[in-house]
């Protein structure tokens, strides 16, 4: 399941996996207990494929934040915890994306980067490849043929 369809949800814990859509909103499934939500669309939503991380050149997508991280733990979950030490946090991040942006990017945030990479990592939600280059792939090998 790519990114586009896990969500993260302001005032609920942990992500959400898109069921479907409604009129006035979405049905999500918590990837923490699997409980069912209806979320309106007053709601603070966000997909993980549009969400970026500041670094002091430019904003890089969480998707490749999540690939450095699971390419540093070999697919396994990360060696710090969410609830870790400011400090902790701010190394281990600094060793995955040394060029972060300090000012922007806060310990919260990295908190929950490491928090949903844990949660993704438990629920084998862990292709974080561009969609596009499956689609790339495929018309590839297509003009091969």
């Amino acid at each position: 399941m790519a990114l586009d369809k896990i969500l993260s949800v302001g005032g609920k814990p942990g992500l959400f996996k898109l069921l479907t859509q409604t009129r006035g909103g979405f049905v999500g499934e918590s990837l923490l207990d699997g409980k069912r939500v209806t979320v309106g669309l007053r709601n603070n939503v966000s997909v993980l494929s549009e969400i970026a991380i500041y670094t002091l050149e430019e904003e890089v997508p969480l998707r490749e934040v999540f690939q450095k991280i699971k390419e540093k733990e070999s697919g396994k979950k990360t060696a710090v915890s969410h609830k870790a030490e400011k400090i902790q946090l701010e190394e281990y991040f600094f060793e995955i994306l040394p060029n972060y942006d300090e000012d922007r990017v806060y310990a919260s945030d990295i908190k929950k980067i490491v928090q949903w990479y844990n949660i993704l990592v438990e629920n084998d939600l862990t292709d974080f490849s561009a969609p596009d280059s499956e689609d790339a792939q495929s018309s590839k090998s297509d003009e091969e043929e």
